[in-house]
């Protein structure tokens, strides 16, 4: 006679208990958006997206202290600084400069081919630099909910890949309101479904070789907004043909099913 493993409580969260919680949380911010005008922000975000960008963290805390209690809020808190988990010093350089490749190969070629994309606000030093810290908090809100809650079930129940890109197209989804009411156009628009999903396909992959790390998903997250506002100021979305090129490229190497193992290393050659 064989008897069931019990779930752990880590194991029993639901992702579309969270999506849910987290989109009534959040429905309140694209009507607030309408009469709270807030000009010259980055990426010509509307102010209270950098509010919004803390309810997935408020979902999934919430969900986490019903089912395990305040010691279990705690833990997920603490994925924020779980800097510990990556697993070699290699691995800084795709969570630092992954977001600055991508912006570069994608302005080099606008500027030679004389693409002109929307305005955005030209910002000072000392405003971006505030910025900076403002896009590391927005980006652990947003993070401690995507990764650190809905990622791990997403990835048990559809592989690495099916789990990265369901959250890409979940994410993406969020930020539909930002995205029209930043004026932007339709090319952008469809760019941008394929740039977030895209991306999230390669945050999945860096999760899933550092150990599940929030921390490094919560920098990546920061640096690709920084990188889209000043390094140059151009469109997240106008970089979606070399985030895609890269996802794909990822997917291949890697693999789909853990995005965790390499075709050519030493261990996987026959």
């Amino acid at each position: 006679m064989t008897t069931e493993r019990t779930r752990t409580p880590q194991e029993t969260r639901s992702p579309v208990v969270f999506f849910a919680l987290a989109a009534a949380l959040f429905l309140p911010f694209p009507v607030l958006a309408h009469f709270v005008h807030v000009p010259g922000l980055p990426k010509n975000a509307p102010v209270t997206d950098f509010v919004a960008a803390f309810v997935p963290a408020v979902a999934a805390l919430i969900l986490t202290y019903r089912a395990e209690g305040a010691a279990g809020a705690r833990a997920l808190l603490r994925r924020v600084v779980d800097h510990r988990r990556i697993t070699g010093k290699a691995w800084y350089l795709p969570v630092l400069l992954l977001p600055v490749v991508c912006l570069i190969l994608t302005w080099a070629p606008t500027v030679l081919i004389g693409l002109d994309f929307q305005p955005q606000p030209e910002l000072a030093l000392s405003t971006a630099l505030l910025f900076a810290a403002v896009f590391l908090a927005a980006a652990a809100g947003e993070e401690l909910g995507w990764s650190g809650y809905a990622l791990e079930p997403l990835r048990r129940r559809w592989g690495a890949l099916g789990g990265g890109l369901v959250l890409g197209v979940v994410w993406w989804a969020f930020h539909i309101p930002s995205i029209l009411q930043s004026g932007q156009g339709p090319v952008l628009f469809v760019l941008g479904f394929f740039g977030t999903v895209g991306m999230r396909v390669l945050w999945t992959w860096l999760f899933a070789n550092n150990g599940g790390s929030v921390c490094a998903i919560i920098v990546v997250h920061a640096v690709t907004n920084m990188c889209s506002s000043y390094v140059p100021s151009i469109p997240t979305s106008a970089n979606a043909p070399v985030v895609v090129l890269f996802a794909v490229l990822v997917v291949v190497l890697w693999g789909p099913g853990t995005l965790a193992r390499f075709r050519f290393a030493a261990g996987e050659r026959r």
